[in-house]
């Protein structure tokens, strides 16, 4: 006998000595500090498609006025028999106007709810809320308004379980829609086409409509109000950063991400846009310095990676950029010793007239 509540994805399979348990799978909520925070709670919801439609809802219309959608999907089929089975993209929207990411929204509700191989969220890094359904079918939301987010479950229907049994603790698959036997669809998937039902299609349609771009999961990061705020009030007191305090502090984490990208490949801008990458690192370290534990760890360990890269690509570390014949700086600053080895043109031009290259 299946022990799934009704309106359960399709999407998501219980193995059958699962299904075998006694226990039934019951819609409901739990949460729980954010680890490391202390005003900032993490949700995690389970619940049939219509609660989490309406919940997904309601949580967008109270946000400001702009958000960005989050899509993951795999870009690859995954299976069984690779070592490292492939792990689904994320991709970012730009902010954009709530009502506009429901408008587009509104075509592809079921297929998003239903298809395993796909996730989905919206987030305001500026209010502090992000809303994701995972590709298994579990919402999770990271919220300091979690007053106001458990009104927006219970309105919905949902209720607060202490101890919440999920299938992600249970032997399941998550499959593509594709994946499925047509009868075994709801009835108003089956009179759609294929191609329709491939995520791979649908999914590319939102990137193009939303203008979404891939992002490194480990690059996602969730600052609260409260830590927002620190951060603004930092960058006000520096004479040089100041004019950055208004700026989402999440995306000046990704723009130094794609600028070691950038430098990975090969940099193609002269040498004051290599400096203002440079010196937007400069500034990431000064809010480092200058936070309080344990925010400045988290920032720190969100740029572990790309910093790695970054000191990777860097040629010549015996002297400095700023000047060719000083010694190096210190470790904190890493990133003016040596140059990348990956110059463009311009850059190469600019470093010879700067006198880097002379023996």
């Amino acid at each position: 006998m299946p022990q799934l509540f009704p309106d359960f994805p399709v999407g998501v399979q219980l193995w059958p000595q699962a299904r075998r348990r006694p226990r039934v799978l019951r819609e409901g909520y739990t949460f729980s500090l954010l680890e490391k925070s202390t005003d900032t709670y993490h949700f995690s919801v389970l619940a049939g498609m219509q609660r989490i439609r309406r919940v997904f809802t309601e949580f967008a219309r109270a946000l400001p006025d702009e958000a960005f959608f989050i899509l993951e999907f795999y870009t690859s089929e995954p299976t069984g028999n690779e070592e490292e089975p492939p792990a689904p993209v994320v991709h970012y929207s730009p902010y954009l106007p709530v009502a506009e990411i429901l408008d587009t929204l509104e075509p592809y509700w079921e297929r998003l709810l239903n298809d395993g191989f796909v996730g989905f969220g919206l987030a305001s890094n500026r209010a502090s809320q992000e809303l994701f359904y995972s590709e298994e079918k579990l919402l999770t939301c990271f919220t300091d308004h979690h007053i106001r987010f458990m009104d927006q479950l219970s309105r919905a229907g949902v209720p607060h379980r202490q101890e919440l049994l999920l299938h992600t603790d249970l032997g399941h698959d998550h499959l593509s829609l594709l994946c499925l036997d047509r009868p075994n669809l709801p009835l108003s998937l089956q009179r759609y086409s294929d191609r329709d039902l491939d995520y791979a299609t649908f999914c590319r349609e939102l990137l193009e409509t939303l203008g979404m771009y891939p992002v490194e999961e480990s690059l996602s990061f969730f600052f609260s109000r409260r830590e927002q705020q620190l951060i603004e009030d930092l960058l006000l007191i520096h004479p040089e950063f100041a004019d950055f305090a208004e700026e989402d502090f999440g995306a000046l984490l990704l723009d130094w991400n794609d600028f070691v990208t950038e430098c990975n490949t090969r940099f193609e801008g002269d040498l004051w846009e290599y400096r203002q990458g440079l010196r937007l690192r400069d500034m990431i370290q000064y809010v480092i310095a200058n936070a309080p534990e344990p925010l400045c760890s988290r920032i720190r360990e969100s740029l572990q990676e790309p910093d790695e890269r970054f000191r990777q690509s860097l040629t010549d570390r015996r002297k400095r950029l700023d000047d060719p014949q000083l010694p190096p700086s210190s470790e904190d600053h890493f990133w003016y010793n040596g140059v990348i080895r990956h110059a463009g043109v311009d850059l190469r031009r600019d470093l010879i007239r700067h006198g880097w290259y002379k023996p």
